[in-house]
């Protein structure tokens, strides 16, 4: 079986994320998306809110699951199984960091390797960072977000916001 860990902060999940997931579950037999806590980020969402909206948006995915986990990735993957870890790139930028990561983690475990999806045109200018500026300044969220994860926010805030 082949078995695969998209891992992220999803702060919040973004249609970039669920790109690269639902291409990810086309690829393998099982696709665990992995919320992990960033120690360099400062989140706008709690670690259960994030993981509350990942659950919402993979839930018609049905070789997806979605956890939580605080310690080391290449662990994570270890104890599910996996021999993949999916990561998206929109850049060079980000082809350059996760390749390093992705050398880090083989370092860790010479059974996991790395496949890079490249965002797709139209997804480029997606990140979670843009997305907690389009929040902050009440915008739109639908161009950007599942409908899911839009869904709870508005139930944690009237603005939107947790």
């Amino acid at each position: 079986m082949r078995i695969a860990v998209y891992p992220g902060s999803f702060d919040p999940v973004t249609l970039g994320h669920m790109d690269v997931i639902a291409r990810a579950a086309e690829l393998f037999d099982r696709v665990y998306i992995c919320t992990m806590v960033n120690g360099g980020k400062s989140p706008l969402f709690t670690t259960e809110q994030r993981f509350e909206m990942l659950c919402a948006a993979v839930e018609a995915l049905p070789n997806v699951t979605a956890e939580l986990w605080t310690g080391l990735l290449a662990d994570y993957a270890r104890e599910r199984g996996a021999g993949w870890l999916v990561k998206g790139a929109r850049s060079g930028t980000d082809f350059d960091s996760e390749f390093a990561m992705a050398q880090i983690n083989r370092s860790l475990d010479a059974g996991l390797d790395t496949v890079l999806l490249p965002a797709r045109a139209e997804l480029l200018h997606l990140s979670s960072t843009m997305v907690r500026e389009m929040i902050k300044y009440g915008r739109p969220l639908e161009p950007y977000v599942p409908a899911e994860a839009i869904r709870l926010m508005k139930g944690w805030g009237s603005d939107g916001k947790p």
